[in-house]
């Protein structure tokens, strides 16, 4: 005879034993009974795979219920049926097992942070994913087929991450983060390209996300986001360079050890060297946020062409190339020591 057969002929007997209405008051007492819980810090795991009954048994055996069985029981006399979702639960020392088991059945689990900021580089990110103690690793490296799949059409992975804070469950893997990552992004660059601004000289939301990556690592201040975007946006009209140090430094890689030299400005070998190339680089250079792509496609409108760092994290912004000059002499050529190109931590 099966266990659950067992157990229907023990509830049989007792409902005959007590009569229906005792034995739902006897029952219900279970459900309603406070769980056994010293810390709230305490944590229950539910395996993939695991059903009501070995859920109630790992209760009573880790002493958080009196007693599965008559748990069991008690669940018998409701119509509601209770799924136990897998995931980590964080149990509370005020609540009955009752809700305990709702908060099983709502997959009311414990979730983590994992942050992604804006600007850093996809390689940053797969190294943070595999070193969160709550994501498990499945992907070998940044040439993983998954990653091919799923950044379909594109070639490269750079970009096309949405930084942002995302809540994930115990056990999710990297690939997983992901696509949450890729989703999001795809849905904020749908929503900032469809209002645009008129005449960009961008023909595709893939260039407004190169730009984007631009802007953002041009970036000290986020109140300058705007007005850097309207001179990127304005050089390309006029057709003139972008001529922007950090495309030179991603095309660089590796080999950047810090320090921008004259001939990296000079070397036409570099796709992403925009000193010697016109319009956009090939692919993005870091993960652009949300303001970034807004200042891509509703750039500051104004007359700047040229903008160089202050020192304090500012730029200096200016129209004519005599007005950039005396503005690099001023800020670049005579630094201070605690000039800085970005606002200090």
């Amino acid at each position: 005879m099966s266990r659950s057969s067992v157990y229907r002929i023990v509830f049989v007997l007792l409902v005959a034993a007590l009569g229906a209405g005792g034995a739902v008051a006897y029952l219900s007492q279970e459900l309603d009974r406070k769980v056994l819980v010293s810390d709230d810090a305490s944590l229950f795991v539910v395996d993939e795979g695991d059903g009501l009954i070995r859920v109630l048994n790992a209760l009573e055996s880790e002493g958080v219920i009196r007693s599965a069985q008559a748990s069991r029981f008690a669940l018998m006399l409701y119509p509601e049926t209770i799924v136990v979702k897998p995931g980590e639960y964080r149990l509370r020392s005020n609540e009955t097992l009752r809700e305990l088991l709702n908060r099983f059945n709502d997959n009311d689990v414990v979730v983590y942070s994992f942050t992604i900021p804006e600007g850093v580089s996809f390689q940053w990110v797969l190294e943070k994913l595999w070193r969160h103690p709550q994501i498990t690793r499945t992907i070998a490296d940044a040439e993983d087929p998954r990653i091919s799949k799923l950044i379909t059409p594109f070639s490269s992975p750079e970009g096309l991450f949405l930084p942002e804070t995302y809540l994930i469950p115990r056990g999710m893997t990297d690939l997983d983060v992901l696509k949450l990552a890729r989703e999001a992004m795809s849905r904020e660059l749908e929503a900032a390209w469809s209002t645009r601004a008129s005449e960009l000289p961008l023909s595709s939301p893939y260039e407004a996300l190169i730009l984007a990556s631009i802007i953002e690592k041009e970036t000290g201040l986020a109140s300058e986001r705007g007005e850097i975007g309207g001179v990127f946006t304005r050089r390309l009209i006029r057709g003139m360079r972008l001529q922007t140090d950090p495309t030179v430094i991603y095309g660089l890689g590796p080999q950047f050890d810090g320090n921008l030299k004259r001939r990296h400005l000079n070397d036409a070998s570099n796709p992403y060297n925009t000193y010697r190339i016109f319009g956009l680089p090939p692919t993005p250079i870091a993960l652009p946020g949300s303001a970034a792509l807004l200042a891509a496609t509703h750039p500051k409108s104004g007359d700047a062409l040229y903008f160089v760092a202050k020192g304090d994290g500012s730029h200096a912004f200016s129209a004519t190339l005599d007005e950039h000059k005396e503005n690099v002499r001023r800020y670049q050529l005579n630094r201070k020591k605690d000039y800085r190109s970005s606002p200090s931590p």
